[in-house]
């Protein structure tokens, strides 16, 4: 409509409810909902509260901004906007419309009506948390171009950047502390590397603002994940667990890298409270962090000051498995009216589904194998890395599960698939 003008639009819908339209020879039809609608955005601030006006009728002190998808665009950037200049009054009209591309259901489209997708209630049935939901709708949300929402992208998602770079580091952060300075934050010094380091935090809090007062959610919360990266890579750099064992000067060290790491850790804390809530007021109870601290600053700064002692640590993220995703994938294929009855309706008598024969789930043993040899590699990397043995533990136990879960797929006995190998006795 910018470049070829206005064009006809209906306006109407043949159905038995919504607006009748009030003109002769088209009474048996509606007005379509969208063409009315956002009427209700004036009528439901009127009726939240009777100062409605300094909103709506105030455009040089209100910045109005819209959020859609794209499909609803001409509604909100033309037909409302002309619904209000037709009264001749002055209205607040919208400064931004921010609209997405469109989210897709795996290989096919979310439909409402048709029922085909997740939606609400069924989200809050798998058990996934509702921060996990939010960090990956936004993680996913289309902003440039369609997206789609993919069962096992969520779970590698929350896996990788959740748990594996968020939650570890806060994790390492919070624990280090309790169990190597009595939980308080030790003194700092910081050297040139760390004052590096302050100076990219720096970029990418910079970053993270700009972003969102742009509104792109997306990107904003990928310099949130760099943050916590910067803050792991100064862990493994340093490493403060062999530092505390050192000399007086190597406990001093550690003390700078731990305070800094938990000072970071609070940082999170604060950016990510738009996007996790929970995990966020969570991670401020651990901190013991003061109400202050909710304030996004221009600059990474000492939040936490030596001395300050933190609460009891515990993990923020839990690993989502892949058998638990394979059964949420089936659960919730199809239309929503068939999964219900499928889940009401037993199987008759003799009919009752026998187990699959070893080895038939072929789609399952492929994605199996390929993230036990990606597990596999990663236990070799923290290995050579010589990172902390309860790192290494939790990574090796996550590999044998991996196995065991292979093995089961495969219908091996009990540790078959862990591909090991009984040492000759001398």
């Amino acid at each position: 409509w910018v470049k070829g003008g206005l064009l006809p639009r209906c306006i109407t819908r043949d159905l038995k409810w919504g607006t009748p339209v009030p003109l002769e020879g088209f009474k048996d039809k509606v007005f379509y909902v969208w063409f009315d609608a956002p009427i209700g955005y004036i009528s439901i601030t009127a009726q939240y509260t009777e100062h409605w006006e300094k909103w709506w009728k105030d455009p040089d002190n209100v910045e109005y901004w819209q959020f859609m998808a794209k499909d609803n665009v001409p509604f909100h950037s033309v037909v409302f906007p002309c619904t209000l200049m037709g009264t001749n009054q002055k209205w607040t009209m919208v400064n931004r419309l921010m609209s997405t591309e469109y989210l897709n259901y795996e290989d096919a489209k979310f439909s409402k009506s048709r029922g085909v997708g997740v939606f609400g209630n069924d989200a809050q049935e798998t058990g996934i948390p509702a921060d996990v939901w939010r960090f990956y709708l936004m993680y996913s949300r289309p902003e440039n171009q369609d997206s789609a929402f993919k069962w096992e992208d969520l779970m590698t998602k929350n896996n990788s950047e959740l748990l594996a770079n968020l939650g570890n580091f806060i994790n390492r952060a919070t624990k280090f502390t309790k169990d190597n300075f009595n939980s308080t934050v030790p003194e700092m010094d910081l050297n040139k590397d760390d004052w590096e380091m302050v100076a990219r935090v720096n970029q990418e809090l910079g970053s993270y603002i700009n972003l969102l007062e742009d509104a792109r959610e997306r990107e904003a919360i990928t310099a949130v994940f760099n943050i916590s990266r910067l803050g792991n890579q100064l862990m493994q750099h340093n490493t403060p667990w062999k530092l505390v064992k050192g000399s007086a000067v190597d406990k001093s060290r550690a003390g700078t890298v731990v305070g800094l790491s938990v000072n970071l850790a609070c940082l999170l804390s604060v950016l990510v409270q738009p996007y996790l809530p929970n995990l966020s007021a969570r991670l401020q109870e651990q901190l013991a962090a003061p109400p202050t601290v909710n304030v996004i600053p221009e600059q990474f700064h000492m939040m936490l000051a030596p001395g300050h002692k933190i609460g009891e640590p515990s993990p923020l993220v839990e690993e989502i498995k892949a058998a638990t995703i394979e059964l949420l994938k089936a659960k919730y294929a199809g239309k929503q009216s068939e999964r219900g009855d499928k889940e009401k309706s037993p199987p008759a008598p003799g009919k009752e589904k026998s187990p699959p024969a070893p080895g038939q789930d072929k789609e399952l043993v492929s994605q199996l194998e390929k993230q036990v040899a990606e597990q596999g590699d990663k236990v070799r990397q923290v290995k050579t890395n010589k990172a902390e043995k309860v790192l290494i533990d939790v990574e090796v136990k996550k590999l044998l599960d991996l196995k065991k879960q292979l093995g089961a797929a495969l219908g091996q006995p009990e540790g078959a698939a862990a591909g090991s190998k009984k040492g000759k006795k001398k």
